[in-house]
Parts: C-alpha cells; structure tokens; sequence
C-alpha cells in the first residue's frame, strides 16, 4: 500500500461518508434545532458522531453480512424507529401549536441535557436507515478495497461525520436571529413533524 492509495481510500471514504450523512432526516432535524437553540450542541454532536464511527467501523470489520442475513433485526429498529418517529412528530406538533412553549424557547428555556442526548441516542440507533446506510452500503463500499486501505476509507467516513455534525450543530448558530420570532419557531417544528411523520410512514410501509 503506497501513501497515495491510501490518501485515495480517505477520499473517497470522505466523499462517500457525506453522500449518505448529508440527507434531511430525523438526526440532523434534532442537531439542527438543537444547534439554533444553542442547547447541549456538543454533546448531541458528540452522541451522533461516535454512534456514526462505531457503525462505520462494525461495517468496515463486516458486521453488514450479519445484519442481512439477520432481518429480524431491522424488522424490529423498523417498528421501535416508527413508533418513536410518531411520538416526536407530536411533540413537534404541540410545540408548532403552542405559541407560549415557543416563546420560552427563544427566551433560552433549558432542558436537561441527559434528555437530549436519549432523544439523541433514540433517533440514531432506533432508526434501520442508520444500519443500511453505515453498516450494509459503506461495508459494502469498502468491502472492494484491500484490508489496509478498507480502514483508511473508513477513517475518510469517519471524519465526514465529524465535520458534518460539527457544521450543522454549531452553524445552525448563525440562523438564531432568525428564530427570534415565534413564527419561525412555529415553521420549523411543522416541518419536522412533517418529516418525523413522512420518515415514520416510510419504515411501516418499507
């Protein structure tokens, strides 16, 4: 292995890792808000980005035969990741519903950070996309590289994942201005109920 090849494995571990993490989702909703809030910013970035590191490294070391030859376990994430879905779309519509809940938010209301980072946990893990995506495509991925440069691919993932949560969580900052108003609060949290209920529906009907 030369120091080219392996530079060339990062790359498009990199590139490859930010195809699939650069999405509208569950996750990046929640760092998203989070991040305009300025509330527990890295912890959560902290909780999604070693969760993505673990998947990427159980994909890499090949756990993604055992998971397709095992899909009872995405049958269960699909309907445990639904029904939290769900139940955080309704939260989401209660907050677009209730102007007081919104204006206490731009006020700088607190919520316990051990909260945000289960909710944290609960979107990444209990959410099968996350096991496709890392462990099946990106193992798949590396699979066709030889076994030293596999594990410079997946470092090139790895920190695809870091630098995306770290400029989504602490560049949502720069739109805090913006959700001043409890009108965009009201706008933001109807769109992620919309794509808390759309992610929702897509699992039960997958």
């Amino acid at each position: 292995m030369t120091a080219s090849s392996a530079a060339l494995a990062a790359l498009s571990g990199l590139g490859f890792g930010l195809s699939l993490i650069v999405a509208i989702g569950a996750q990046n909703a929640f760092v998203l808000r989070q991040g305009i809030r300025g509330l527990h910013v890295l912890p959560v970035i902290a909780v999604c980005a070693v969760s993505d590191i673990v998947l990427i490294a159980a994909g890499v070391a090949g756990f993604g035969t055992i998971v397709e030859a095992m899909p009872a376990l995405l049958t269960v994430a699909r309907y445990a990741g639904a029904a939290f879905l769900l139940g955080y779309a309704v939260l989401a519509v209660r907050r677009a519903l209730s102007s007081s809940t919104l204006i206490a938010e731009g006020a700088g209301a607190t919520v316990a950070v051990g909260a945000s980072v289960l909710t944290c946990l609960a979107l990444t893990w209990l959410n099968p996309h996350v096991y496709v995506d890392t462990v099946v495509l990106l193992g798949s991925f590396a699979s066709t590289y030889a076994a030293p440069e596999r594990w410079f691919l997946a470092a090139g993932a790895m920190l695809a994942s870091v630098l995306w949560f770290l400029a989504l969580g602490y560049g949502a900052r720069r739109l805090a201005p913006l959700f001043a108003r409890p009108l965009a609060w009201r706008i933001l949290d109807s769109v992620i109920a919309a794509i808390m209920l759309a992610l929702a529906a897509g699992l039960l009907l997958a």
